[in-house]
């Protein structure tokens, strides 16, 4: 199952010089970039980890790109994605988010059905990645100092 969290998420994966053009646009128009990764891709899990601090500073496409590269080799398993924030409304928005990097392989959701009291049924998402601990998810792909 492929998780479509973002722009571009129906697509093929983007290369690097796919991903460098993004950025770019991003650039061109003001926008910082940051990078984040999870193991939890949960559609309701908006808080994934951030890899080091917006880059307010970056007007480089290949900077931002790097640092791409370098998350990946961290956490090669690992969901990892691009954002980029617009600050022209006063207030921190994300005018561009896209997943740059997925697990080789995604194990995707059950339906969990529960039914209640007169006849109401509830539905809840498990995300079979949950079924391990935080951090083996994917496989051990955590930087030494964190195992």
């Amino acid at each position: 199952m492929r998780i479509t969290q973002g722009t571009f998420s129906y697509l093929p994966e983007l290369t690097d010089d796919e991903i460098t053009l993004q950025v770019a646009y991003a650039l061109d128009r003001g926008w910082p970039c940051s990078i984040e990764f999870t193991d939890d891709p949960h559609p309701r899990n908006s808080y994934w980890d951030m890899w080091g601090l917006p880059m307010f500073d970056l007007t480089d496409p290949a900077g931002v790109l790097y640092e791409v590269k370098e998350c990946r080799k961290a956490y090669p398993s690992h969901y990892i994605r691009l954002n980029a924030y617009d600050a022209s409304y006063g207030r921190q928005t994300t005018a561009l988010s896209f997943i740059v990097q997925r697990p080789p392989e995604e194990p995707g959701f059950r339906l969990d059905r529960e039914e209640t009291s007169d006849r109401r049924v509830r539905y809840r998402m498990h995300p079979y990645a949950l079924d391990r601990p935080a951090g083996d998810r994917y496989g051990l792909d955590r930087p030494e100092g964190d195992r």
